[in-house]
């Protein structure tokens, strides 16, 4: 700790006001989690606890003078003590004496819970260490801020972690930042007013103890000081005003890009049939079984069961990527604020003969609370999709699996309200293959409509009202199921349209969409709307499948239309045709045989089956490898000179010891201790003699004064007395050396030692002696040798460096 560390922790005053401020600051920037955990109480006492905690503890080590050994030690003791009660209170006795789970949990997530929070769907929850995240990150930044504040001579750095925890909240938190700019203004604001008096806290005397002869000289300071910091103030309510102001219009992108954007692996929808394949199944093979039973469901709503919004060709399926991307629910209970709380209702569902992995919802769900013996497995494995309020767990559900979905209902806008609406801006996945008869009957059906409601109404009208209903059953009219490009041009291009709900509902969306208007496909189940739904549960059947169409309009959002005929609306038999004849049989010979067709080798199997999926812990971990790598650029361009500077030191050591005549090798010995000496910050006249110099050395290092010494002597009689000394005399003097240079780092402070481990000013100091003093002249003086009488004079004459 340097003198600078023990006067500001020694002064309660500025100890105080450091922590308020910088307490503020690295506050602001914990928030940056605020949507992550949707504002949950416990993210809040996690982070703030973690400020404290982080501050505190930085301000006693200080305070205590510890190294660095006990400081992280001292950490480490407090995160085990206090992270279970403020990272992991649920696995916590009465929520703060820790246990055995709960120490798992903090120690584990450590390194798991950074994973985890990136790929949960914000806003996550509470549970499974996922609030190490912020707690870890606020303690670790508070403590790094707290010990540069109270240690080191400049307090500008420790600016740099509150800064690093403002950036690293935002990049690993949700698209929608909590208030980003009043959090960057507040935090610029309070940033430059602790430095600010942090400086001026530096440039007054401390303990002075003098008196003022006068008080008029006090009160015009006092004044001097009022005005400069009203200005001040003044400065950086307009800064803070115009900032406030500009970044709305600067800022104009809509999605802000964070990490989990590259960690999140999405989710392959291509690995899961799309559920429209299976609509025909509902009517042939579960028309009479439960597929779940419904309590709660009221009158007119439907249960959603996915929101279909991309065409290939081939098949209606969910979008797997773009806003409309399903994510991992970190907290199932908490999806998303759908509505105010009186809004919502619980729909309980109970599954019975249904299998999928697609969940049964209404409205715009907002949680789902799992029940059973798979509650944890599901509750783990959910997905849920925003944008279509579609939810997917990839294990599936099984008979008896039940969960309660806390929705809001989302009733039908009047005929009135839609007529003023206009269609809303909606990015959807463009239809490919679509036949081109789909663009020429919207063209023919929509005719010269003009608003778009009566656009949209006089498609479903067109398709309800000329086209016959049929599922293509025992007893029933012909009609092939699938929703393909050759059955869609087949149905429209057909005298009469024959179909059912799947492809009513895909020629709708098609020709919609080919008309600019934004259109998807829902299926789902609701009872006969004949039937009164009654106030106990209801069992949906597989005769309750349907499939309808959904447009979006600007302030109103999804509207739901049903294109689909009545099913009294059967086609009309065509007329009976002529029999013909039948002519007489002629036996035909046979053709002749065929040479059998080759095929060429199959060279390039399918990857798909063959190489297994490439998305591992790599495809996990790379993304972070890659951020943090791009984030250690700047440290690494820091970090090179000092490492030059230490490689260059290590080179003139070996220079010094092994290279050139013995008195050299004694001499460099030498040169090696008032190097250092000079790192260290103590001036060495250049003029002086070895044993001046080594009493010098004394003064500032007194536990090497008699080293000191006995190295100048030795040194001395090397150099100027005749003979060539041994090799073995040598050694024993750089062991000698090795032992000073032990004694004056031992002598210093953590921060000093480091300091003079990388400092340049003793190369900076050689080179200017070797510009002073020609090479030739240096390596003739070392060559010398002098009789014994002159030995003393050349000790104590004013010629002699002191560095041989």
């Amino acid at each position: 700790m340097t003198g600078t560390g023990r006067t500001i922790v020694s002064r309660p005053g500025i100890a105080l006001a450091d922590s308020a401020a910088l307490g503020i600051a690295l506050a602001v920037g914990t928030f940056g989690f605020y949507t992550t955990f949707a504002g949950a109480g416990r993210f809040l006492v996690a982070g703030i606890g973690g400020i404290i905690l982080g501050l505190g503890l930085a301000f006693f080590t200080s305070r205590q003078r510890m190294g660095l050994v006990l400081t992280l030690g001292s950490s480490v003791l407090a995160y085990l003590l206090l992270g279970s009660a403020l990272a992991a209170p649920e696995e916590s006795v009465a929520g703060f004496v820790p246990t055995l789970s709960s120490l798992q949990l903090i120690v584990s997530g450590v390194v798991l819970s950074w994973k985890q929070l990136l790929t949960s769907a914000a806003p996550v929850g509470t549970e499974n260490g996922l609030l190490v995240v912020p707690f870890l990150s606020a303690y670790a930044a508070a403590l790094v801020t707290g010990t540069m504040a109270w240690r080191l001579r400049n307090p500008f750095w420790a600016v740099l972690p509150v800064l690093a925890l403002m950036v690293s909240s935002t990049a690993l938190g949700a698209h929608d930042s909590f208030l980003p700019a009043i959090r960057g203004v507040l935090l610029m604001a309070v940033v430059t007013a602790w430095l600010a008096y942090r400086r001026r806290q530096s440039l007054a005397p401390v303990g002075s103890g003098v008196r003022a002869k006068s008080s008029q000289p006090t009160r015009a300071a006092g004044a001097v000081h009022l005005r400069r910091a009203l200005s001040g103030a003044l400065v950086l309510t307009i800064a803070g005003s115009i900032a406030l102001v500009v970044a709305p219009l600067v800022d104009t992108s809509t999605h802000r890009t964070v990490v989990r954007d590259s960690v999140v692996p999405p989710l392959d929808l291509h690995e899961y049939a799309s559920p429209l394949e299976s609509f025909r199944d509902y009517e042939k093979n579960q028309k009479d079984n439960t597929l779940f039973a419904v309590t709660g469901l009221q009158s007119g709503e439907r249960i959603r069961l996915a929101t279909l919004d991309s065409y290939d060709g081939v098949v209606f399926s969910a979008s797997a990527d773009g806003s409309s991307a399903f994510a991992p629910a970190g907290n199932s209970a908490t999806l998303a604020d759908a509505g105010p709380q009186s809004a919502r209702t619980a729909l309980q569902v109970r599954i019975g003969s249904y299998s999928g992995v697609w969940l049964p919802s209404v409205g715009s769900a907002s949680g789902f609370s799992f029940g059973g013996s798979r509650a944890g497995e599901l509750a783990h494995s959910l997905y849920f999709n925003r944008v279509t309020d579609t939810a997917l767990v990839p294990t599936g559900v099984q008979d008896a699996d039940t969960y309660k979905v806390s929705v809001v209902s989302q009733p039908q806008p009047a005929e009135a309200e839609l007529q003023k609406a206009v269609f809303a801006t909606v990015a959807l996945p463009r239809s490919e293959n679509v036949p081109q008869i789909v663009t020429t009957k919207a063209n023919e059906f929509v005719g010269d409509a003009v608003t778009p409601l009566d656009r949209v109404r006089k498609l479903e009208t067109a398709l309800s009202k000329q086209g016959a209903f049929s599922h293509g059953l025992d007893g029933e009219a012909k009609s092939l199921s699938g929703h393909g490009a050759q059955r869609i041009a087949s149905l429209l291009s057909a005298k009469q349209m024959v179909g059912d709900d799947e492809q009513y509902a895909v020629a709708m969306t098609l020709m919609a969409r080919e008309l600019g208007i934004p259109a998807r496909v829902v299926m789902g189940f609701y009872p006969d709307p004949q039937k009164p739904l009654g106030t106990g549960t209801m069992d949906i059947k597989g005769a309750d499948v349907h499939a309808w169409v959904e447009v979006a309009f600007a302030g109103v959002g999804w509207v739901a239309f049903n294109p689909t005929p009545s099913k009294d609306n059967v086609p009309i038999p065509p007329a009976p045709q002529p029999k013909s004849k039948p002519q007489p049989q002629v036996l035909q010979p046979p053709p002749p045989p065929q040479a059998p067709a080759e095929f060429p080798p199959d060279s390039a199997p399918n990857a798909k089956d063959t190489e297994p999926s490439q998305q591992g812990l790599w495809a996990v971990i790379g993304p972070i490898l890659a951020v943090v790598g791009i984030g250690l650029v700047p440290v690494c361009i820091v970090l090179l000179p000092l490492l030059f500077i230490a490689g260059l030191k290590k080179r003139r050591r070996t220079r010094r010891s092994v290279g050139g005549s013995p008195s050299e090798r004694m001499s460099g010995g030498w040169s090696e201790v008032l190097s250092l000496a000079t790192d260290l910050g103590t001036n060495v006249a250049g003029n002086a003699t070895r044993r001046e110099t080594a009493a010098r050395l004394g003064e500032s290092f007194p536990a090497t004064g008699n080293s000191a010494v006995l190295l100048a002597q030795r040194a001395d009689e090397a150099v100027f007395a005749q003979g060539d000394t041994t090799d073995d005399e040598i050694l024993d003097y750089w062991r000698t050396v090795d032992a000073s240079l032990e004694q004056m780092t031992g002598s210093v402070g953590f921060w000093r030692r480091q300091k003079a481990k990388f400092s340049p000013r003793s190369l900076a100091a050689e080179a200017r002696l070797r510009e002073v003093i020609p090479k030739e002249a240096v390596d003739w003086m070392s060559r010398v040798r002098f009789p014994r009488s002159l030995r003393r004079v050349f000790r104590r004459g004013p010629t002699n460096t002191g560095r041989g």
